[in-house]
């Protein structure tokens, strides 16, 4: 995870160089070192996370630490995603939905 992180970071520093806009090594620093995957249950707080229990809501993955959490994140996926990310959490990305075949 830490690899992807650096390599999103260097990707970005690449794109923003490229572009014609100046960041500082120490700004590309600050973005890697204040991200965090998530580890704990944002409903059970401190409740250490199941990755075959998750919800996806608004783009994002959210893991849960028992199957009663993904109704409660689904009933206020904006106060958990804040929360989240309020804590320096980099959320996943939901994969997205496949487009379902036309009824012939």
């Amino acid at each position: 995870m830490k690899k992807s992180m650096i390599l999103v970071a260097a990707v970005m520093l690449t794109g923003f160089l490229a572009c014609g806009q100046a960041v500082s090594p120490s700004a590309a620093t600050k973005v890697i070192a204040g991200a965090k995957a998530q580890t704990t249950c944002p409903v059970m707080e401190g409740n250490k996370i199941d990755k075959k229990i998750f919800v996806d809501v608004k783009g994002k993955r959210i893991y849960c630490c028992c199957p009663g959490c993904p109704a409660k994140i689904k009933a206020d996926p904006d106060k958990y995603i804040k929360q989240l990310e309020d804590q320096g959490v980099v959320l996943e990305k939901a994969p997205e939905a496949k487009a379902t075949e036309a009824k012939k």
